[in-house]
């Protein structure tokens, strides 16, 4: 498991699941001859994503960063149409580092899409449990709300059996919410109507999460975005303000999905400056 340490906080990459996605839906009408040189494809033009929460660990408390995708949460045809290739090791994980899921304070939902919030919940006999029974789960208001009612398009990855028995643990809020000192969740919209971010500060350190925003390191162009995304404008907007204002601060930018980089940080004219890359087994592509 990966760790980067920044400022007061600790980052632990678990392993949440894999999914295999098809290229050009990730990279939206940006041509493949030019995303593919940064991140490969398969014969069936799918790209690899992970699904790998964040342990943060920071003044005694523990969070996670989205839940990855679960075990025995989608059917098969999911699988297949998702491209499942690892389902979710992260009660593994936690235990390899001493934790339960009991442990868990807090649960940062970048959003509720079933890629990010499968693992909320388990099939124990025939109801759906909470996972985290401990943890506050946070996300905004607008992504709450639209999970719980999705609409024509959203329903298919917005699943009842991710929300019901996790209701009183859910913290909403309007536009951003101070977790603890340093770190806040700030709304943006994009990818979903309800998507949100997360910022740490402290002194001259900083990490931003953009989630899928910038899912990717191959996302970093401010007008790669998605197909998935609901309203890629504002993607482009919000990804436009929080680049800006991370190579300024010299930031960390975390990810979930990439197969490849963990973390990157940029300087202020958004060159790379350090990394932390993603152990990789012998049997993976390699960018």
């Amino acid at each position: 498991m990966e760790k980067l340490k920044v400022g007061r906080a600790t980052l632990t990459w678990l392993k949440g699941g894999v999914t295999n996605l098809d290229g050009g839906a990730m990279f939206g009408v940006v041509p493949k001859v030019l995303w593919q040189p940064k991140y490969p494809t398969n014969e069936l033009n799918q790209i690899t994503l992970r699904t790998d929460p964040i342990l943060l660990q920071l003044d005694g408390k523990n969070y996670l960063i989205d839940s990855g995708i679960g075990q025995n949460k989608l059917s098969e045809k999911q699988l297949r149409n998702f491209g499942v290739s690892e389902q979710s090791q992260v009660m593994k994980d936690l235990a390899t580092l001493g934790l339960s899921p009991n442990n868990i304070d807090g649960m940062l939902m970048t959003h509720m899409h079933f890629d990010h919030a499968s693992g909320l919940t388990n099939l124990v006999g025939d109801m759906y449990e909470s996972v985290f029974k401990q943890a506050v789960i946070y996300t905004s208001e607008k992504e709450w709300e639209e999970m719980r009612q999705p609409n024509i398009r959203s329903k298919n990855t917005y699943w009842r059996r991710n929300w019901e028995a996790i209701t009183e643990q859910v913290q909403t809020f309007t536009n951003e919410i101070m977790i603890t000192d340093g770190l806040k969740m700030v709304h943006t919209g994009g990818h979903s109507n309800g998507h949100s971010i997360i910022v740490f500060e402290q002194d001259d350190t900083c990490w931003i999460h953009m989630a899928d925003i910038m899912p990717t390191y191959a996302h970093q162009n401010k007008l790669w975005v998605l197909a998935y995304d609901d309203y890629p404008v504002t993607s482009v907007h919000q990804k436009e303000k929080w680049m800006d204002y991370g190579y300024r601060k010299q930031a960390w930018y975390t990810f979930y999905h990439d197969a490849y980089y963990r973390a990157i940080k940029f300087d202020e004219s958004g060159e790379r400056v350090d990394q932390l890359e993603r152990k990789q087994s012998p049997n993976e592509v390699h960018r």
